[in-house]
């Protein structure tokens, strides 16, 4: 993966570009690591030789995967990244165009870039953190209380 800030005010923006081979959601989550990243927002498109989607069933509390099992174009690749833990932790959704023009969406638990996928990640100046949510048994970005 490559990468380049390209505003450095008190929002940071970074262009990344995954080539082909990378993994998607590993390599996001490198990076906010490596950059401290606490309360960012980004946005991709682009095109993955596979993918693994998944669509969280709410009576059992678990995710149901969507195996995607050929070449798609990414159609819209949107996601946060926020403290969990203290540490940042990524949360990605997508939507997948097919050869036939059939579109496939969820959370994105693995993907592999085939040509390039070009993001667009801003950096908030303020931290979010998510906190376990009971109801839906899921870390959740929580705003009240003073938790931003």
């Amino acid at each position: 993966m490559r990468s380049k800030i390209i505003n450095d005010a008190s929002e940071k923006t970074y262009v990344l570009i995954l080539e082909t081979g990378e993994e998607v959601v590993s390599q996001l989550q490198r990076f906010a690591k490596e950059n401290d990243l606490a309360a960012s927002r980004f946005s991709a498109i682009g095109a993955f030789s596979s993918a693994t989607l998944a669509y969280f069933n709410w009576d059992q509390k678990n995710y149901e995967t969507i195996p995607v099992n050929e070449q798609v174009e990414v159609l819209s690749l949107i996601g946060d990244v926020a403290l969990e833990d203290g540490e940042p932790k990524t949360h990605v959704h997508v939507v997948v165009g097919k050869r036939d023009g059939s579109a496939h969406g969820g959370h994105l638990l693995q993907a592999y870039v085939r040509p390039t996928l070009e993001i667009i990640l801003t950096e908030s100046p303020a931290h979010l953190k998510r906190t376990f949510d009971t109801e839906s048994g899921l870390a959740l970005i929580n705003i009240g209380s003073g938790d931003i």
